[in-house]
């Protein structure tokens, strides 16, 4: 520590610039250029030692040397060694320092050692002692996996290429009951359903699951809070289980299912090396084989096999699985447009028109048959998946009021409104939708005439109606203006009478006599 290197003088002068002048610790720093930690460290012992200056500055040196460090030790003398397993124990408590623990430790030990070395022999200490603490694993606690180093393979029956699959392997902390199988990849849907074989394999579900920091369940690696991927933890609430990701680097922490792995490379792997498979199912079932033979087999060291044990221990502890199976979806993240829809490959879904003000993102779970879109936790759509590229799935109940209103018109149902006015009314819409070459272009028009009934009444709209269809008009604006200089009031107009067909006269035409 810098501070044992210090003259007394400057330590003298430490104290002297921040009790009597009151300066800050970085003026000390940079009159005595020293550093910052030096001076608390200063600061920290003299307080520690219950001084201040009116007693610091009568002490001679050495006094006051005996009081922040400790009494000077004759050469040869032994130094009380400091208890390195408490001080070990006390480091794990917050706030604990070895330079308070020193403190503390001069405190019964007056002529021990000085900083440096008391952390030196605390160093050599840890570096003997740093072993990996037996772990006692309760039954139905914990299920440890992990994909095997050495892979099973497969050849395909066409072109005699040999495939490369891997081996799950998934054990449990207590009786090392273990599972395997083999997957096409390690890829989400491989791993979640590995999972869920696994455990109906066990027939229950354990507190834990312990995996290692692969990219499949963990999305944000950590030492201390690694961050699980959705999915993965959206399964284990769904079978009632938590997961708990070893600390990265530290095989230890997993060594239940390290060592399985190892063993199922020795009895199964090893044991099909002469076998060709063609087919995954093929290739499963007889690691199931392999399997059953596998935790049949006595353990010396348990003088029980897997089987035995897993019945005793933790068969009777797991947890009941789940009644419905998991339905897997993957989460997605998607910004609501300005038309309350979002876009998930390709296809546009629904959601409450409120949101689009909002401008935040919502959670997307998409499965194989549905699509589920979330706002902060609650769900706020579902809708069936769709594949049509570049077409909508809407929702009604999403759509702002004048949105729905326009969504529901169609021409059957203006005609029927029309009805309700009166048989020329409506014929006159039927002939406005029948004008137009889309229908829809024609939907302003009629409900425009429609709307005149509040204003001039039912049976004026019904006459003003009737003579647009003996003249032939077909808009609104006619409607509007017979009502408006009152032409509904006046006679229809007569009919024109039917001029007779006059004979085609031509001159290459021959008459009735050309043939007599």
């Amino acid at each position: 520590m810098a501070t044992e290197r210090l003259a007394m003088r400057q330590i003298r002068e430490i104290l002297r610039q921040k009790w009597v002048v009151g300066c800050s610790h970085r003026q000390v720093t940079a009159s005595l250029r020293i550093s910052l930690g030096t001076v608390t460290a200063v600061l920290r012992r003299a307080t520690h030692a219950g001084l201040d200056w009116p007693q610091v500055e009568p002490l001679p040196d050495d006094a006051l040397e005996a009081r922040l460090y400790g009494a000077a030790v004759a050469p040869g003398a032994a130094r009380p060694v400091p208890d390195c397993a408490y001080l070990h124990a006390e480091r794990k408590k917050p706030g604990v320092t070895l330079e308070l623990l020193h403190l503390e430790y001069l405190e019964q030990h007056p002529t021990g050692y000085r900083y440096t070395q008391f952390c030196e022999q605390y160093r050599q200490w840890l570096g003997r002692h740093r072993l990996s603490m037996r772990q006692t694993h309760r039954a139905g606690e914990k299920t440890f996996v992990d994909y095997a180093g050495q892979k099973p393979h497969l050849v395909d029956p066409t072109t005699g290429e040999v495939l490369a699959v891997e081996l799950f392997v998934g054990v449990l902390g207590a009786s090392n009951y273990t599972f395997a199988e083999a997957t096409r990849t390690q890829q989400l849907p491989d791993w979640l359903g590995s999972h869920a074989r696994m455990f109906h394999f066990f027939g229950g579900v354990s507190t834990a699951v312990v995996c290692d920091q692969l990219k499949t369940g963990v999305t944000v690696p950590c030492r201390y809070e690694p961050g699980l991927q959705r999915t993965f933890e959206e399964f284990a609430a769904h079978m009632g289980t938590t997961i708990l990701p070893a600390r990265p680097a530290l095989p230890r922490d997993k060594a239940k299912v390290e060592v399985a792995v190892q063993i199922a490379e020795r009895w199964i792997l090893a044991r099909l090396r002469h076998e060709t498979f063609f087919t995954l199912g093929a290739l499963n079932a007889r690691i199931a084989d392999l399997l059953t033979d596998l935790n049949q087999r006595r353990m010396r060291h348990y003088e029980a096999s897997r089987t035995e044990l897993f019945a005793r221990l933790d068969r009777p502890a797991l947890r009941p699985l789940p009644t419905a199976p998991f339905v897997y979806g993957e989460w997605k993240r998607a910004t609501v447009s300005i038309d309350y829809h979002v876009e998930i490959a390709h296809h546009y879904y629904s959601v409450p028109h409120t949101l689009v003000p909002l401008r935040q993102p919502v959670d997307v779970r998409v499965s194989a048959l549905t699509v589920e879109i979330f706002h902060r936790g609650q769900r706020v759509a579902a809708h069936l998946r769709s594949h049509a590229r570049g077409q909508h799935t809407t929702d009604p109940a999403h759509m702002p009021k004048a949105h729905r209103a326009h969504r529901e018109w169609s021409p059957s149902r203006i005609v029927a409104w029309a009805q309700t006015v009166g048989p020329q009314t409506a014929a006159l819409v039927a002939a406005i939708l029948a004008s137009r070459p889309h229908p829809e272009q024609g939907y302003r028009s009629c409900l425009g005439i429609l709307r005149l009934a509040k204003r001039d009444g039912a049976l004026r709209l019904e006459a003003a109606c009737a003579r647009a269809v003996a003249v032939g008009a077909r808009s609104y604006r006619h409607v509007e203006a017979i009502l408006k200089h009152g032409l509904d009031r006046a006679p229809l107009p007569e009919p024109a009478p039917a001029s007779p067909a006059r004979p085609l006269v031509h001159d290459q035409l021959r008459g009735p006599g050309y043939y007599q």
